[in-house]
This record gives structure tokens, C-alpha cells and sequence, in this order.
């Protein structure tokens, strides 16, 4: 078992409807030496790549994509779900499903900050069914930047994204698969990983 599956077994609450709340250190509360290890492991698995950037989807992404950035001294860039009177100029567009909020979003990106010489690492907290990355692998390559491959926290394994992404030939690596969970019992089950 690794750090954030011992951590998500410790402090995670598995609530009816396939919902996991880690809500107390990962994405309202949030354990920053958690998630510098989060960014060291990210960089880890993925340090023979040539990223350039880090692209996330706001809000919960960011708080796991900074430190992944940092990690790679690069900058990171993230979704924005609405457009405010500050972003200027053009803009690459993605409609996405969120699984948590039973609702679709246009996230957008400035331009600006991504490019063709860009080798993009997409860094998410959650995947379920996989519709935010693939907005986010969208506007990558709507800017005609290299998906260089997908980091997420905790894959619900049970559910479809992670054979999708898998599917369309992307490296992807989840910190934690959860298999199966348990609401009644409270149980979580991972799937074992190298």
C-alpha cells in the first residue's frame, strides 16, 4: 500500500452513489506535506519526459498540480471553468462532464499559454469517467502542444475513464486505483499497482 492509498484508507469516507470524500487533506483541507509527495512522485513517474508545462482544470486540480509543477520547474496552467472580464484575447475551449457535480462546464484556456512547443503533463485529482482529461488532452492538442501523459491522485477503477485514456494510447498514471468501495462497511479496496 503507498502513501495515499494509506492515507485515503485512514481518512477517506466512502459515501453511497460510488462518492469518496478526502475532503480532509486532499481537496477542501488540504495536507501540504501530502501533496509535496504527490508532486515528487508525479515527477518520478514521469522525469524522462520533456514537459514544459503542467495543465490542470480548475479548482481541485491545482492544489495537486502545483506541487507536480514545481517539481519540474515548469510553469502550470489550468482550465479556467468560466471567463471573467480579465482573460483576454483567444481562447481554447473544451466542454466537460463533471461526475461529482452532475453538470457540464466549458473550461477554457488562454492562447497564451500554450503553444506547439509545448510537452504538456495533464495533473488531475479524480478520475471517473475521464471527461475532464479528455477536455483537457482537447484544448492540448487544439494548441497543437505533445501530451506527454496524465497524472491523477485516485482513479476509481471501476468506472470507465481509466480505460479510455488508456484506450487512446496516452500514459497514465493513478497514485491510487480504487477498485471497489463499500458505503455500508466503509471498506475501500485498491488495486495493486508496481
Amino acid at each position: 500500500m503507498n502513501f495515499l492509498e494509506e492515507r485515503i484508507t485512514k481518512d477517506g469516507i466512502v459515501k453511497p452513489g460510488n462518492v469518496l470524500k478526502v475532503d480532509s487533506f486532499l481537496n477542501h483541507q488540504m495536507d501540504i506535506a501530502l501533496l509535496d509527495e504527490i508532486g515528487k512522485e508525479f515527477h518520478r513517474r514521469f522525469s524522462h519526459k520533456p514537459i514544459t508545462k503542467v495543465l490542470t482544470i480548475e479548482a481541485s486540480g491545482i492544489a495537486i498540480a502545483y506541487p507536480v509543477a514545481r517539481e519540474f520547474g515548469v510553469p502550470l496552467v489550468f482550465a479556467k471553468k468560466s471567463k471573467s472580464i480579465n482573460i483576454e484575447g483567444e481562447m481554447y475551449v473544451a466542454e466537460v462532464e463533471s461526475f461529482t457535480h452532475k453538470n457540464k462546464n466549458q473550461v477554457i484556456v488562454s492562447k497564451r499559454f500554450l503553444s506547439p512547443d509545448d510537452h504538456v503533463l495533464i495533473i488531475d485529482d479524480f478520475l471517473a469517467n475521464g471527461c475532464a482529461l479528455q477536455g483537457l488532452i482537447s484544448i492540448a492538442e487544439s494548441a497543437g502542444a505533445t501530451v506527454e501523459g496524465l497524472g491523477i491522485a485516485i482513479e476509481k477503477g471501476f468506472q470507465i475513464g481509466g480505460r479510455v485514456i488508456r484506450n487512446l494510447g496516452y500514459q497514465l498514471e493513478s497514485l491510487a486505483i480504487v477498485d471497489a468501495m463499500d458505503a455500508d462497511a466503509g471498506t475501500i479496496t485498491f488495486r495493486a499497482q508496481d
